[in-house]
């Protein structure tokens, strides 16, 4: 199938093809196993993967400021932990596309010695760890610091300072960080977060990649947080063209991040759809995405039996498929 794509004038043919599809290796791939859980995913039909990275260190942990040792080892024990993943993975063709970098990376009622060896270890070996995967993107959390500080541009201005300690080390190895939409909660209600405004979001991203003359800097779009903030899929997406470089897809009922199966939820007895997968669909078509369509899906599968969990992520594979081809129909 061909697409004809119109750019300042210009006319140019696309051939569509069918998008990879891809899903968290959490609650898939273990460590004692990791052949077994990639075969799994070819099985069910998934061709990448998002590495769990921060699965290592959990944000709960990190924000009752407990830290295990998995990030006091070198690089090189930490190469030697995940060469039985990254030979799973080759072996099976499982390709690990995107992985997601522990998170918070700053803990704000957390003392110095934690915040520093988020910054100092925890991130530098995460790019090192991503790296020695072969894998062009890892998703990191902006700092949720505007109740702390009193602005969202004070805010940005913390992340961004992270975001620079890391920008050089990304460069040279070819490493695109991607912030993320996030939420926050106040008084008991889901309200925007960190890079929920699309605009200073293309600004930023724009003025680092230009300081650094790379692509250090992109964006993920994670499909829930956005329908918890009440943001307008298409014209999000749209705005962001060519720097979304990953997607976080995974449904919810508007009310808790639940990350669970698209299509999930309804907002009325009619059955409309509590997530707006058309505008999803529409922005990405908009945008000639050509990436991952990678699910954060990883709840669902200690939701149903351990017997189902092939059939659950052959689901979720076929949802990929539709979704591929409901973005290249014209």
């Amino acid at each position: 199938m061909k697409n004809t794509v119109t750019k300042k004038g210009m006319v140019y043919n696309t051939m569509v093809i069918a998008m990879n599809t891809g899903v968290q290796t959490k609650n898939v791939v273990t460590d004692n196993d990791p052949a077994a859980g990639f075969a799994l995913l070819r099985r069910a039909g998934f061709s990448c993967a998002d590495f769990s990275l921060n699965g290592y260190l959990t944000n709960t942990a990190l924000y009752q400021s407990e830290v295990n040792s998995f990030f006091d080892r070198s690089i090189g024990e930490l190469e030697r932990f995940f060469a039985p993943h990254r030979q799973a993975a080759a072996d099976e063709g499982i390709v690990i596309n995107q992985m997601h970098m522990p998170y918070p990376n700053y803990v704000p009622k957390g003392s110095k010695e934690l915040n520093a060896y988020l910054r100092e270890a925890v991130a530098p070996k995460s790019l090192q760890v991503c790296a020695y995967f072969g894998c062009p993107y890892i998703v990191v959390h902006g700092f949720k610091l505007a109740y702390f500080l009193g602005s969202e541009a004070e805010e940005w201005q913390r992340t961004e300072a992270f975001l620079d300690f890391l920008a050089p080390m990304a460069r040279e190895m070819g490493i695109t960080i991607c912030i993320e939409n996030l939420y926050n909660g106040i008084g008991g209600h889901l309200v925007e977060g960190p890079c929920c405004d699309v605009k200073k979001a293309v600004e930023r991203i724009d003025r680092m990649n230009d300081k650094y003359h790379a692509q250090v800097l992109g964006f993920c779009f994670d499909t829930g947080h956005a329908n918890l903030a009440g943001i307008d899929f298409e014209s999000f997406i749209t705005a962001l063209d060519y720097r979304l470089k990953v997607l976080h897809i995974h449904d919810n009922d508007g009310i808790a991040d639940l990350h669970q199966i698209p299509f999930t939820f309804t907002r009325t007895r009619e059955n409309r759809p509590s997530t707006d997968w058309d505008g999803f669909i529409k922005g990405l078509r908009n945008i000639h995405y050509s990436g991952t369509l990678s699910f954060e899906t990883a709840p669902v599968l200690s939701a149903f039996p351990a017997s189902m969990k092939e059939d659950a992520l052959a689901f979720i594979a076929k949802i990929g498929k539709y979704f591929s081809d409901a973005i290249a129909a014209s």
